[in-house]
């Protein structure tokens, strides 16, 4: 006989852990059964360990998060495993047991224990903010009220494949000029710091009157070797700051506008604004939301606080009994004059949902077109950009050769 530990749900719902006395595993669920325990996990009791000392499931749970791609899969399985016929409580703890992240675990067992207490599906997720946004959520309570649970599962789980596919594209195209440039300023640093003193040194030595650009290089070098611990904390207070600054109100402002104004970026920025906005109130319409809760959650859903500012424009009007598509018609320095068109077709035709899910189609291809060519417009500036501070450097370093190569003749 020996000593195990079980974790579990009582009938009611709330969590239990026990350390009971039996053969092996098996018997121990069988203990559990006739205490009328749910098992979620059996473990070998021990007379001392580290972790019976602390709760590591909880410090997992709180350490772990539940990323994108993993909802998206949970929610496509828990779609195909309702379609089955499939009971609820069952489909979660499937999910659960198959689970590797502890965090889902742990939401799978406390929506399993919320839905035992008779709440809804939706009551549940609502208790992890961080996990389930307002639109997944919201999507799910109609899908619960409508009795389309299954097909609401299924809309979300291409709302967000769609959403994070765009996300991801977006963040690529910005990833390759970025490493690129820091990888340059990084190297330039350190050759200003290491690597020119030792030729001021040569040069100094010669006696001779340095051209303008070696003696910039040399300013800088000097510059930097004496104030290098000034100039890291500079740039760690000067970054912090930016980034401070940029999550204020009056810093989102200037930034997301200027991210809006720049000449290519702009385009990219209005049309994956686009693409979100029509994509998001597609799924929450043909789900059953009314129009002023999927605008609220839409507006949740983006980012950038001008177009934030245009929805919230929009429940106004729409509460006053205008259409949707005057709010977008009137700011087409945001949205392109296809989005308004395009709202305004469907509210004449009665398909708004099928309208903007064409709409989002469109304008994600097109941001997935736009980050494709992103890269090839901007290889050739980093290519000018890097070649002109290598070409700086080799003649301010070729300079002086010549220089006395002249004064010997």
């Amino acid at each position: 006989m020996a000593k195990f530990k079980y974790t579990g749900t009582t009938k009611e719902g709330k969590k239990v852990s026990q350390i009971v006395t039996a053969s092996d595993k098996y018997a121990v669920y069988s203990l559990a059964r006739e205490n009328g325990h749910i098992v979620t996990k059996v473990t070998e009791a021990r007379s001392f360990s580290f972790e019976n000392l602390i709760n590591l499931e909880k410090i997992n749970f709180f350490l772990s998060k539940v990323k994108q791609d993993e909802l998206v899969m949970m929610t496509r399985n828990l779609s195909a495993m309702l379609k089955a016929g499939l009971a609820l409580t069952r489909a979660l703890s499937v999910i659960e047991r198959q689970s590797k992240n502890p965090r889902m675990k742990g939401i799978m067992v406390s929506v399993q224990a919320s839905i035992s207490k008779g709440e809804q599906f939706h009551v549940g997720l609502m208790a992890f903010p961080k996990t389930f946004s307002p639109l997944y959520i919201a999507m799910i309570r109609a899908g619960e009220e409508s009795g389309g649970l299954v097909e609401a599962l299924k809309t979300i789980s291409m709302q967000l494949e769609r959403s994070s596919s765009l996300r991801k594209k977006v963040k690529g195209a910005m990833m390759y000029p970025s490493i690129v440039l820091s990888v340059m300023v990084i190297l330039g640093v350190l050759m200003m710091i290491y690597v020119v003193p030792t030729l001021t040194a040569t040069f100094a030595g010669l006696g001779t009157k340095l051209p303008t650009a070696t003696r910039i290089l040399i300013a800088l070098s000097d510059f930097f070797s004496h104030n290098s611990l000034a100039i890291l904390l500079g740039l760690i207070l000067g970054v912090s700051g930016i980034i401070g600054f940029s999550r204020t109100e009056l810093g989102k402002k200037i930034f997301h506008r200027v991210f809006i104004i720049l000449p290519v970026i702009g385009n990219l920025v209005k049309q994956t604004n686009s693409a979100y906005t029509a994509r998001t109130l597609s799924s929450l319409l043909s789900s059953g939301v009314d129009v002023i809760t999927a605008i609220k959650i839409t507006e949740n859903v983006l980012q950038n606080v001008h177009y934030k500012a245009v929805l919230r424009e929009a429940i106004i009007k729409v509460e006053k009994g205008s259409p949707l598509s005057e709010t977008f018609i009137a700011h087409e320095n945001l949205y392109p004059i296809l989005v308004g068109e395009m709202i305004l077709v469907g509210e004449e035709t009665g398909q708004i949902s099928g309208m903007l899910s064409e709409l989002a189609g469109f304008y994600e291809t097109e941001v997935e077109q736009k980050t494709k060519d992103l890269s090839t417009i901007i290889e050739p500036i980093l290519m000018v950009v890097i070649g002109a501070g290598v070409g700086f450097f080799a003649m301010a370093m070729i300079a002086p050769i010549y220089s006395i190569g002249d004064s010997i003749k």
